[in-house]
């Protein structure tokens, strides 16, 4: 019987299962990888309704975090600050600044200030700010060296597999107390050995669902 099909045509249904599986790992790597929150996240930068710089007001001026964030150790909301903080310094400083049209509007009118939120977790995933920087989790470690930019951007993706990384293994990412909100501070030997003393029975739930979404 003459063959019409050449043997090489039994071939075909190999390439094309290698294709689709190609394809299909293709798929699910782009979709993991571009798609991922340090691609479509990291880097949002909006405009702010007052260009505040925090590479002026803390870098060069040396305020606190906690001074304008002031819930952020006994609250699960670090907390905006208010326009009442911030004119408790601009009543008298730059107070005919062009910059701060919107802070005199917002005092003298007595109505907030919209500042547009950039570090935002999901609504169904609860997160306690008093919590991690009581046990030793600085500003830096979430927020980056917030202290250097004029406007501030996400820097971390803040997703389930970012917070996981942390709370699998803890201690490389606490620091003493005293220095929560210091931008420049760096660990060293001494610190890495004393730190599972200092912070003891540090247990973030890793396996516990209830311990992130309530």
């Amino acid at each position: 019987m003459v063959q019409i099909f050449s043997k090489s045509f039994n071939k075909i249904p190999r390439y094309f299962l290698f294709f689709l599986l190609f394809s299909f790992f293709s798929i699910i790597f782009i979709i993991w990888y571009f798609f991922s929150p340090w691609n479509t996240e990291v880097g949002y930068q909006p405009k702010q309704p007052i260009p505040y710089s925090h590479d002026l007001h803390v870098s060069k001026l040396g305020i606190d975090c906690r001074y304008c964030h002031i819930n952020v150790e006994k609250s699960p909301l670090a907390g905006i600050p208010s326009t009442k903080i911030c004119m408790n310094c601009h009543v008298t400083i730059k107070n005919d600044s062009i910059n701060l049209t919107n802070l005199n509007y917002s005092y003298e009118n007595d109505t907030p200030i919209e500042w547009i939120r950039v570090n935002k977790l999901p609504d169904y995933v609860y997160f306690d700010h008093s919590t991690h920087v009581l046990s030793g989790v600085g500003c830096f470690e979430c927020h980056g060296d917030i202290s250097k930019m004029n406007v501030v951007k996400l820097e971390k993706p803040l997703s389930m597999q970012w917070c996981f990384d942390c709370h699998k293994n803890p201690y490389d990412n606490l620091r003493p107390l005293d220095k929560i909100t210091d931008m420049k501070w760096e660990k060293d030997s001494d610190w890495k050995n004393a730190v599972k003393s200092v912070y003891k029975n540090i247990q973030p739930p890793v396996e516990s669902c209830s311990g992130c979404h309530r």
